[in-house]
């Protein structure tokens, strides 16, 4: 057993965070000697404390802290295997990332106070997955927000800096209404802020629940706008004036709020039942997001469509129940794009100095067809020894439909081409661990997180349907970049390519629509833009609308 008052060293690490970030006021300049141990210490601390906490959750089942506040809503902080599991992450995400600030800032004149926004963050962000009250999550919601705002505009004389921070704050805001909302109507159902009372009164059935339906509908908003679905992911595109650290929080954590709040409500998600809205709406920002991924030449702007696309598989993946498959999807993903984004500058190095030719296409079509076969052949093998029940797991099994397609790609680009054996040994080695670890992982997952998560229930005929028709949506998509060989030198296809790598021209509707591209006067940029129109004569609508683009 523990003793109640040590609960208390989950608070521990954000104070640090905190004490940082006001520290740093006090060296906000060049070489921030004391900042820079301070945000050190604090990490490191967030590390142990994660090991230790973990433990404790191990040993006793769910922790809960003291709690603070007024007729039952305030602040309280939760210990189990979701918000360790969460709390570890961010520990040595921010380590790292922390490091890396370093050095990449180092000579900068503001480096102590990029450090002091960076820790606030941070500290916001390991509040928000520890919190066990509706106070303290709405209040980390909000203040992750703020402090990412703060993080935009740190090259605050950049333009894209403004236009992407205005159209983060404007998102940002609907997704804090949408919270706020959920959170009053749960108030007044329940009478508490506690999750846990809320969590058992939902499992036991002992309150009637009013507006059940739309709170549900409420916290999937604010899911969908924390985590850029589409069509409201423009800003994450424009957020490549900052920062590279910026962009590795923002893509490995940040985003990452919308999925665990989710995850976090799931009983109230399950009773709610407007799962089919997560499925739907990620489900396609899944593939808009890969299709658009795959079309860009810039690599931070392909890692934004990437994370798009990543968002919205584990939203769609919550919407079909798989909690703990959603939650190792998140993780994987987190440290894949912390990893990426660190890395992007040795990467187009590499790249530049690389004298390798890829190996060329055949599109032989017997030879996609043993791809496709050998890939699916492989997937149900797995899905037989591990005794996946078809009925039961149906969900589980579409899931694993988006790994046979991923598959395919690997193996039809090494089987059809003029690859050496040697490189088809490989690719089919590579498909064989991804799908045993895929099978393995998720089972460990969900023996970690079951308690904590609802009973995979039955899916009715209507959202086995949708499931069908998006996972074939998703298998036609990736059939069609198989044979791309075949007619990617058609005039329709070059057409079809450009929109996508325009994005379907949503952000230019986005701007419009919040007038984000006049950052000064609104009178004085248009003019402006018009008067170089005119004296350079552009005619073309696409160069006016590139050229718009650039002076935003």
């Amino acid at each position: 057993m523990y003793h109640y008052s040590i609960t208390l060293i989950g608070f521990i690490a954000p104070i640090l965070f905190t004490i940082t970030a006001i520290y740093s006021w006090f060296q906000p300049g060049n070489r921030p000697i004391a900042v820079k141990k301070l945000s050190i210490v604090s990490a490191l601390t967030s590390i142990v404390l994660s090991i230790f906490l973990g433990f404790l959750v191990f040993s006793n089942g769910l922790i809960e802290t003291p709690f603070l506040g007024i007729k039952n809503i305030g602040i309280s902080l939760r210990y189990d295997a979701l918000s360790i599991l969460m709390f570890g992450m961010i520990a040595l995400l921010s380590f790292i990332i922390i490091r890396f600030s370093f050095n990449y800032l180092d000579g900068d004149n503001r480096q102590g106070i990029f450090l002091g926004r960076l820790s606030a963050t941070i500290a916001s962000v390991q509040l928000l997955v520890l919190s066990g009250n509706l106070g303290v999550l709405f209040i980390a919601w909000v203040l992750t927000s703020v402090f990412l705002h703060r993080l935009l505009v740190f090259y605050k004389e950049r333009p894209g800096a403004k236009l992407a921070a205005r159209k983060k704050f404007i998102v940002a805001r609907l997704g804090d209404l949408s919270l706020l909302s959920a959170s009053v109507l749960l108030f007044n159902q329940f009478n508490t802020g506690n999750l846990e009372v809320i969590f058992t009164s939902i499992k036991t059935g002992t309150i009637v629940f009013n507006h059940i339906g739309l709170i549900g509908f409420l916290l999937i908003t604010a899911a969908l706008l924390k985590s850029a679905q589409f069509p409201f992911h423009v800003w994450l595109l424009e957020v490549m004036e900052t920062p590279t650290p910026v962009s590795a929080l923002l893509h490995a954590g940040l985003l990452n709020a919308g999925p665990f709040l989710i995850v976090r409500m799931a009983f109230v998600m399950q009773a709610s039942n407007v799962h089919l809205i997560l499925v739907i709406v990620g489900g396609l920002t899944a593939l808009f997001g890969s299709i658009v991924y795959l079309t860009q030449t810039s690599v931070k702007t392909a890692l934004g469509f990437s994370s798009i696309a990543h968002m919205g598989f584990s939203l769609m993946v919550c919407g079909l129940g798989l909690y703990p498959a959603a939650m190792l999807h998140l993780v994987a993903h987190s440290f894949y794009k912390a990893h990426a984004f660190l890395s992007t500058g040795s990467a187009i190095d590499a790249i530049r100095n690389s004298r390798i030719l890829g190996a060329q296409r055949k599109a032989n079509p017997m030879r996609i067809g043993m791809s496709i076969m050998f890939a699916l052949t492989l997937y149900l093998g797995f899905a037989y020894l591990w005794g996946i029940n078809p009925e039961k797991d149906f969900s589980l099994l579409a899931i694993g439909a988006v790994i046979v397609f991923g598959i395919s790609r690997i193996l039809s680009s090494a089987i059809d081409s003029n690859s050496s054996f040697k490189l088809m040994i490989q690719s089919g080695f590579v498909s064989l661990i991804v799908v045993a670890l895929f099978f393995s992982l998720e089972t460990a997952a969900h023996h970690l997180l079951s308690y904590q998560l609802p009973e995979l229930g039955q899916t009715g005929i209507y959202k086995n349907v949708i499931i069908f028709s998006i996972i074939s949506v998703f298998g036609m998509v990736v059939f069609l970049q198989i044979i791309s060989p075949v007619f990617q030198t058609s005039t329709f296809y070059r057409a079809i390519y450009i929109h996508f790598r325009n994005g379907l021209y949503i952000n230019v509707v986005f701007d419009r629509m919040v007038r984000a591209l006049y950052l000064n006067s609104p009178a004085e940029s248009k003019s402006e833009i018009l008067e170089t129109i005119n004296e350079n004569r552009i005619n073309n609508p696409i160069e006016i609308l590139s050229y718009k683009t650039q002076r935003a």
